[in-house]
């Protein structure tokens, strides 16, 4: 997953989040939310909505990449309900979740389930799911070859060094026919589980940010989309992708989360309903160069593929 350079984002209900987050400032935050809480009302569904003359009720949500478009437009929708979305943008995908555990969040939305569950085994919290968006393929591309069998043997490609998307690369490099891994591969390989005598081709851990720029001297890389973009490729040029569709590709739904504890929040649960109006839709599979494949499983399906990972991750 990459880490974005920080930036400071023009919009007033975006703001970056700082590395030291103070808690003087969050029980302001939560003082504030009791004194919107008080002049707003409830529709059918149990969410706020704010009484004539009232205030709004304020959700901190924190992600990665404020500035896309689906995120104006899902603020506007949220508001249009009496409900203040203040995104906190965060320059790394390690910052989201240890934010939402200490209770300077409420929701956060940027990661799949698999990096959600090895949060919470390696830091002993209990986030859970209350919501899916979408899966985004992983692909494999290269500027000197037009499909995998051209890709020779002794080929080097380069894939993400981070432990979650390493896994995936692998994953879908042996799917392609070009690796084997010890004992069929998992959702938690590294390169030392590829097996070199029976692969094709070589990896080459690098960050996510230079999969791309590695282009030219690789003879492929397997590039997060959020990349892509920037680097002005086509994601339709894909030598070979996963198949977000398969049962394989559950750990890495994206997900809305939230504390155990919350997991029933009216407001919350609006909200992620919210995000599925359908112009929001629209502008997330148009920000993923028309990519990424929308999810709506249940809260409870999602729960029941965190468990699986995480059994899995505790071995």
């Amino acid at each position: 997953m990459p880490a974005p350079a920080l930036t400071t984002l023009a919009p007033h209900s975006r703001r970056t989040a700082r590395p030291a987050w103070r808690r003087a400032a969050a029980a302001i935050g939560a003082a504030a939310l009791v004194v919107g809480l008080a002049s707003c009302g409830t529709d059918d569904d149990g969410a706020a909505v704010p009484e004539e003359g009232g205030t709004t009720e304020t959700v901190t949500i924190g992600v990665v990449g404020a500035a896309q478009d689906y995120w104006r437009i899902f603020e506007e929708r949220a508001a249009d309900e009496g409900i203040d979305v203040d995104l906190v943008d965060f320059t790394e995908y390690s910052q989201p979740n240890p934010a939402l555990s200490q209770g300077q969040l409420d929701v956060n939305q940027f990661q799949h389930i698999l990096y959600l569950a090895q949060y919470n085994v390696e830091a002993g919290e209990d986030l859970v799911p209350i919501g899916a968006t979408a899966v985004y393929p992983l692909g494999l591309y290269s500027e000197r070859h037009t499909s995998v069998d051209d890709i020779p043997e002794g080929g080097e490609i380069a894939v993400p060094n981070d432990p979650t998307n390493l896994a995936r690369a692998l994953l879908v490099l042996q799917d392609a026919g070009l690796v084997a891994l010890r004992d069929g591969g998992s959702a938690f390989v590294t390169e030392a589980d590829v097996l070199a005598e029976e692969s094709r081709v070589s990896v080459t851990p690098v960050d996510a940010q230079q999969t791309a720029l590695a282009l030219g001297s690789v003879d492929a890389s397997i590039i997060n989309n959020d990349f892509l973009l920037d680097a002005g490729i086509d994601a339709d040029s894909a030598l070979y992708q996963d198949d977000a569709g398969s049962d394989a590709a559950r750990p890495y739904i994206n997900i809305w989360a939230t504390r155990a504890e919350d997991a029933d929040n009216p407001t919350y649960l609006r909200l992620v309903e919210i995000f599925k109006d359908e112009e929001i839709q629209q502008a997330l599979v148009e920000n993923s160069g028309g990519t990424a494949v929308l999810a709506d499983q249940s809260a409870e399906e999602l729960r029941g593929y965190l468990a699986d990972v995480e059994a899995d991750a505790q071995g």
